[in-house]
């Protein structure tokens, strides 16, 4: 088809934006120009991959620290925030869930005029957003707008699932009312006046209790096995992919510390955000250090914070989607592009989750047998490591997610995403 201009409006974090780089660069291999509107600290990142930049700030300079790194905020805001994530999900409704829309929104209303200074200027064929929030800009700006699900997808709420950030059981419905009533309590006034904000910008107005309006198209990452789509159907603007794994990342060799030692590999991430949590790192991996295996750890923002013992290499970045085909086993914080990472792969998990949707991805897992949900602020290190031996001994669920595995990548949900922005686009 002829080349089309295609703006990606990612989420200043990794997961988001590593997934609309996945996207975007097979686009850009199809010929067409790819244009990110990031925040302005992945400033030199995403060109270095090949796509232009035209970045927003999120937040008046005097409140960004010089050359601070992508998603910096959020890292701030995890650290900040940390003895909150130790409350029932409930609680952190009013001291967790409702900060992060309070700054999401904050965020939106101040990038509002450059982004639509932006829209004017690279004149987008179609635009697409990998966002829990609404900016008005794209929704206004008359061309197709793609929506991403890169969260658990109870964010695509119904009545049959559990309600998003609550890590509720499937099966056990008795506890949701009060969950979604509590959600109401502590949302609604600050959903209204965003509502109302929006609206003034000429957008549409937001679904009820919704901080974001459904696209044209839109997508979700999540595979088949482990979906929701019999308790709660979509309707035809929804297409599901199993899987977003990027291919830009480098090649992995492992290091000859590892190499040369005895032990099962294992991959360990709390993600760039958890990892933030240094006293939270240092123990867990503490609790690692007396086990016999070999482990991979992605140490993050403050890796010069955390000290690794003989059985462990790691860095402040690796290469996630290079590694974790290498590995037995992943342990993660339960961030979407991880636990879809790790499915994509065949691999079982670990699950420790801090905030957001990470309680319900860790729960899923668990619910379906992929994985073990741990208390990432309580669990001993008997349960730790009895979790941890116990995966790797069940030769049926590694063979049943090899399978799962298997079937995720023939669908190839990167090229699949392409395609039906592709359509849209032309």
């Amino acid at each position: 088809m002829p080349a089309r201009t295609i703006l990606f409006m990612p989420e200043s974090a990794y997961g988001p934006t590593n997934n609309c780089v996945g996207i975007g660069d097979v686009l850009r291999n199809r010929g067409h120009l790819v244009v990110f509107a990031a925040e302005s600290s992945w400033r030199g990142k995403l060109a270095a991959l090949g796509f232009e930049e035209d970045l927003v700030d999120l937040a008046p300079p005097e409140d960004t620290p010089d050359n601070s790194d992508p998603g910096q905020y959020w890292k701030d805001f995890v650290r900040d925030t940390a003895p909150e994530f130790r409350k029932p999900t409930i609680e952190q409704l009013d001291t967790v869930i409702k900060p992060i829309w309070q700054g999401l929104i904050d965020g939106v209303k101040y990038c509002q005029p450059r982004l639509a200074e932006i829209i004017a200027r690279t004149r987008p064929d179609v635009i697409v957003e990998d966002n829990v929030i609404a900016f008005p800009a794209l929704v206004t700006a008359g061309v197709p707008v793609t929506r991403i699900v890169s969260c658990n997808p109870l964010e695509i709420k119904g009545p049959g699932i559990p309600p998003p950030f609550s890590g509720y059981p499937s099966d056990d419905p008795d506890r949701w009312p009060a969950f979604r009533g509590e959600y109401d309590r502590t949302h609604r006034a600050l959903w209204a006046q965003f509502d109302d904000w929006v609206r003034q910008q000429g957008a549409r107005g937001l679904p009820d209790l919704e901080f974001i309006h459904e696209g044209d198209l839109n997508l979700y990452v999540y595979p088949e096995a482990a979906d929701y789509t019999k308790q709660r159907p979509l309707n035809d603007t929804w297409h599901r992919l199993d899987s977003s794994v990027r291919e830009t990342e480098a090649a992995f060799a492992l290091p000859a510390q590892l190499s040369g030692r005895e032990g099962s590999l294992i991959y360990f991430s709390l993600g760039s955000l958890g990892s933030a949590d240094v006293g939270l790192m240092r123990r867990l991996i503490g609790i690692l250090a007396g086990t016999p295996h070999r482990y991979i750890v992605s140490k993050g923002p403050l890796h010069d914070e955390i000290e690794l013992p003989p059985n462990m290499w790691g860095e402040e970045f690796v290469p996630q989607t290079s590694i974790i085909p290498m590995v037995d086993l992943v342990i993660t914080h339960a961030g979407n592009n991880t636990t879809t990472e790790a499915l994509h792969f065949g691999r079982p998990m670990v699950c420790l989750p801090l905030f957001w949707d990470q309680y319900d991805n860790a729960q899923r897992m668990d619910e379906l047998g992929f994985g073990v949900r741990l208390d990432p602020y309580r669990v001993t290190a008997a349960e730790f490591t009895r979790a941890i031996d116990g995966l790797l001994h069940q030769t049926a669920l590694r063979a049943e997610l090899a399978a799962t595995g298997t079937r995720i990548r023939a669908r190839d949900g990167v090229r699949r995403a392409a395609e039906l922005i592709e359509k849209l686009a032309g």
